[in-house]
Parts: structure tokens; C-alpha cells; sequence
């Protein structure tokens, strides 16, 4: 029997969360080791620190499942990229993992009938299949971000 669309999905979420990834480091992988300090430190002055980064993977880790799950919460911008705090590094990504942990579940619950259903968001629309590659490339996109980040703290 072939695998389901769904669960190669919740697969790549997975990979891209947690690893092994083949491009590279995934997510936590990328921020293991990152002390609250470091997390904290922008090495590029304009850009996001990776606390800030993983606190906004986070959220839309968090906005993807809601979408999912039929309720959409309008995204404010405290909401696109919460406030952090030195303290409440490890934290962030123990938020992390939940919010992968609940949006993969919920992938894996899916049936392959809704990946093509749209999900009306503010004005858009994107398909189930669409918001769900896109939250993993995102999380892939910002992991890239952290890891030149990381050698700028060398």
C-alpha cells in the first residue's frame, strides 16, 4: 500500500523540525548548543536575533495548525514575531517542539482528500497542501538564517 500524501508530509515537517535533514541542519538542530546569550545577540545589526527567529517559526508552526484545525486567527504582527526575553530561551524551544509536535500530529490525522481544500485566510487563499509545505519551508528557510547567524557569533 503507498504511503499517503499526508504522512510524507508529516515526515518532512519532522525532518525539518527535528532532522536528519539532507540539506543540512534542521531547526533544533541549528539552535542546539545556542546559549540565552547568544540567542539573544544580534551579529548583524539590522537582522532578527535567533531568539526572535525561533519564537516566529514557532508562531507560524502555531498559525498553520489553526488554519488547519478551521480556525485562523487574524496574524498581528505581535503575533508574526512575538516579544522575547534573555530568560525564556529555553523555553522557546521547548515551545518549539510542542507546536511541531501538534501541528505533525494533526498532518498525520489528515486524509489526502483535504491537501487540495482552501483554507480562506485574510483575504487569500492557499490549499491545506500549500500552507503545509510552505510552514516547512519556512522553518527550513529560517534555520539557514540561524546557522549564518551562529558563525557571525564566532
Amino acid at each position: 500500500m503507498p504511503l499517503a500524501e499526508s504522512l510524507r508530509i508529516a515526515d518532512q515537517l519532522s525532518r525539518a523540525i527535528a532532522g536528519p535533514a539532507w540539506h543540512g541542519p534542521s531547526l533544533l538542530e541549528a539552535i542546539d548548543g545556542v546559549t540565552a546569550a547568544e540567542a539573544a545577540a544580534k551579529p548583524i545589526a539590522a537582522a532578527h536575533s535567533i531568539h526572535e527567529l525561533v519564537a516566529h517559526a514557532t508562531a507560524w508552526i502555531d498559525i498553520a495548525r489553526q488554519r488547519l484545525e478551521g480556525t485562523p486567527p487574524p496574524v498581528t504582527h505581535a503575533m508574526d514575531w512575538p516579544a522575547v526575553s534573555a530568560g525564556d530561551w529555553a523555553a522557546a524551544r521547548t515551545r518549539l517542539e510542542s507546536a511541531a509536535r501538534r501541528l505533525e500530529s494533526l498532518i498525520r490525522s489528515l486524509d489526502d482528500g483535504r491537501l487540495p481544500e482552501e483554507i480562506p485566510i485574510e483575504g487569500d487563499r492557499w490549499s491545506v497542501y500549500e500552507t503545509l509545505h510552505g510552514v516547512i519551508q519556512h522553518a527550513l528557510y529560517h534555520a539557514g538564517q540561524i546557522a549564518i547567524l551562529k558563525k557571525g557569533l564566532s
